[in-house]
């Protein structure tokens, strides 16, 4: 079973570095580099130069997302305000007919205790 297993995993292994390239490059990602390895002045310089537009590209990238953020803030914000100001108007209109609906009913409980001492004035 166990040799199974061993000739298993063997074979497995066989199989993948079959699959893989003899040689494997690394991959230049771009990103801070340490320039004080370098020996010559071109290279350091150049190394230098790379992290310099490394890291204007990174600020112009971060100012481009935070003024999308920005403008999406203030939209959002104008909009509120629109809704603000409609629902004011909701609540200006509202208290108005009620302070109508409430000088209504004062003035009617008046008009009825008028009618009945008119009848009996008139009796």
């Amino acid at each position: 079973m166990m040799a199974r297993v061993a000739n298993a995993t063997a074979a497995a292994s066989v199989l993948l570095t079959a699959c893989l390239p003899a040689t494997i490059h690394a991959q230049d990602v771009p990103g801070i580099e340490i320039c004080t390895v370098e020996k010559t002045m071109e290279r350091r310089t150049s190394c230098l130069q790379s992290n310099v537009d490394f890291l204007q590209k990174t600020i112009n990238k971060l100012t481009s997302d935070h003024q999308q953020k920005l403008d999406a803030a203030n939209r959002q914000i104008e909009a509120l305000k629109g809704s603000g100001v409609a629902l004011q108007k909701i609540v200006d209109d509202l208290q108005k007919k009620m302070a109508d609906d409430q000088k209504k009913k004062a003035e009617t409980p008046a008009a009825k205790d008028a009618a009945p001492a008119a009848k009996e004035g008139v009796k």
